[in-house]
């Protein structure tokens, strides 16, 4: 008797982070900036959100070079925002998110860096459900 292996059927979840969910022009940005519905923060990051025309949430990136000198840092940073992002970006429907970086984020390991980021997101994505 011939024992096929067995596939369990699983839901695909899209945690992608495409082009559609960026912040792309200084346009956008300055969309958020001037009509920002929600604001998070802490000493280290400082998130904006405004509502957008789409269903899906978009993310734009601004960390300044003034906050953190070494280009390692800001990549780091970048990469973990955009991660923390991809896995709550389905809370965050309806929303364009700016993430500002802060002088507190000097030294941090990646670990602070994820949890502080989650944090704000769960903060973010709270105050859109009101």
């Amino acid at each position: 008797m011939l024992i096929a292996p067995l596939f369990f059927a699983r839901k695909r979840v899209e945690f992608s982070f495409s082009t559609d969910s960026r912040l792309l022009t200084a346009a956008d940005f300055g969309e958020v900036f001037q009509n920002s519905c929600c604001k998070a923060g802490d000493n280290a990051f400082f998130l904006l959100a405004g509502k957008n025309k789409n269903e899906q949430a978009r993310l734009g990136l601004a960390i300044a070079k003034k906050q953190l000198r070494r280009a390692v840092d800001r990549n780091r940073v970048k990469r973990m925002a955009r991660e923390a992002f991809r896995h709550q970006q389905r809370m965050l429907e309806g929303l364009d998110i700016v993430v500002l970086c802060r002088s507190g984020a000097v030294g941090l390991n990646k670990v602070q860096i994820r949890r502080k980021l989650e944090q704000l997101f769960d903060k973010i994505a709270h105050h859109n459900d009101r």
